[in-house]
C-alpha cells in the first residue's frame, strides 16, 4: 500500500501546527526532565470501493533478427494506438516492452522474442472494457487490476485523519487521568497511512476478455484505507 501524497502534506502540516503550539512546552520539557512520559496510538479505518481499473493488453511477436522483431512490435503498438485513438474517459499509455534472445539446446541463437504493452486506465469500467474488447483482436487482454483512485484515497485519508487524532486524544486524556495524572502536553506526532493491495478479478474475466471482442461487465471489489496517528505525550500533575 504507497504513501499518498495528500497524507504526507496534511501529516507535516499537522507537526508544523504541533511544533509551533509545543515550543515552548519542550524548553520546559527540558528543564523539567521529571515529568512522566507516555507513547500511544490511534487508529482509523474504511473499506472504499474500488473505483479505478487498469486494462493490460499485451502483444509478443518472435523473428530471427532482433531489428525484425522490433519493427513487428513498433508496428503493432502503432496501430493499436491509432485505433484507440484519445478517448474521453480512458488514459492510454504504453506499459512495458521488451525483446530477448532465445538459445536452442546447443546454446546458440534460435531466435528472438518480444512483448509490448499498451495501458487502459479509468474510472468508467464500461468504456475502459469497450475499448479493451475493441482492441483485443491487436493486442490481447493479458492483465486487469482494480484500485482506489487518488481523489477517492485523499478524500478518505482527510476524513480519516480527523477522526485518528479525533481517537488519539481521547486515549491521551483516559490514559492521563488512568495514572492519576491531570492533563498532558503533547511531545511528538507521526501519522501514517497504509492501504491493502488491489484485488485482481480471476483468470475466468481475464480469459473471457481475452477469448471474445464483446465487452465484458467489470465491477471492483473493496480496499482497505487507514490512518493512524501515534505519539508521545509528558504527563502533567494536579
Amino acid at each position: 500500500m504507497r504513501a499518498n501524497a495528500s497524507i504526507r502534506d496534511l501529516g507535516l502540516a499537522f507537526i508544523v501546527g504541533l511544533a509551533i503550539l509545543a515550543g515552548p512546552a519542550r524548553g520546559a520539557a527540558a528543564a523539567e526532565p521529571s515529568e512522566p512520559q507516555a507513547t500511544l496510538s490511534a487508529h482509523a479505518t474504511s473499506e472504499v470501493a474500488q473505483d479505478q481499473v487498469t486494462v493490460t493488453l499485451a502483444s509478443e511477436v518472435s523473428g530471427a533478427t532482433q531489428a525484425q522483431v522490433s519493427q513487428a512490435l513498433n508496428q503493432r503498438l502503432q496501430d493499436a494506438l491509432k485505433r484507440a485513438g484519445h478517448p474521453a474517459d480512458v488514459t492510454v499509455h504504453n506499459g512495458a516492452y521488451r525483446i530477448w534472445p532465445m538459445n536452442d539446446r546447443d546454446g546458440k541463437l534460435s531466435e528472438w522474442r518480444g512483448r509490448a504493452e499498451i495501458l487502459l486506465q479509468s474510472q468508467n469500467f464500461d468504456a475502459a472494457s469497450r475499448l479493451a474488447a475493441d482492441l483485443s483482436t491487436q493486442m490481447p487482454v493479458a492483465g486487469l487490476s482494480f484500485s482506489v483512485s487518488d481523489a477517492r484515497r485523499s478524500t478518505e485519508e482527510r476524513k480519516l485523519l480527523d477522526e485518528a487524532v479525533s481517537a488519539f486524544k481521547s486515549r491521551a486524556q483516559a490514559l492521563t487521568q488512568a495514572l492519576g495524572f491531570d492533563r498532558y502536553r503533547l511531545k511528538s506526532v507521526d501519522l501514517e497511512d497504509s492501504g491493502m493491495a488491489p484485488v485482481s478479478p480471476g483468470p475466468r474475466m481475464m480469459r473471457a476478455m481475452a477469448a471474445d471482442a464483446t465487452p465484458v461487465p467489470l465491477e471492483g471489489g473493496r480496499e482497505r484505507v487507514s490512518v493512524s496517528v501515534r505519539g508521545s505525550i509528558f504527563l502533567l500533575p494536579k
